[in-house]
């Protein structure tokens, strides 16, 4: 059974850090694009990063650029999102959704358009507050 499971959420300070993690039991990831989305409350949900499986070419959304960075370690089968200079907007339950040799260009639209991503795991809640 193909399944990602995410953890590492948690309460932080604004301008702390936490870094997530995304593991994959069932597939080895390095064939596999790694998206990572949020759901703030009463949101849409977003794609906020996203690592193609060609190339390993990332995509950031404008509201993370420069403050998270996203980074795989095909040993671990694990994907990370390290998020520094937590904003209070940041607070929501984040997901990552994974996609079989997907490109860049692929990276960016399931990034834009969530609802093309085939299946959710449960999340793992990020607070930012003081």
């Amino acid at each position: 059974q193909l399944q990602l499971v995410e953890s590492g959420g948690g309460l932080v300070q604004p301008g702390g850090s936490l870094r997530l993690s995304c593991a994959a039991s069932g597939f080895t990831l390095d064939d596999y694009a790694i998206g990572w989305f949020r759901q703030a409350p009463g949101k849409e949900r977003e794609g906020i990063s996203c690592i193609s499986s060609t190339d390993g070419r990332i995509y950031y959304a404008n509201s993370v650029k420069s403050r998270f960075t996203i980074s795989r370690d095909n040993a671990k089968n694990t994907v990370y999102l390290q998020m520094n200079s937590l904003k209070p907007e940041d607070t929501g339950v984040y997901y990552c959704a994974a996609e079989k040799r997907a490109d860049f260009v692929r990276c960016v639209v399931l990034s834009t358009s969530p609802r093309l991503v085939g299946s959710w795991g449960q999340g793992t809640q990020v607070t930012v507050s003081s």
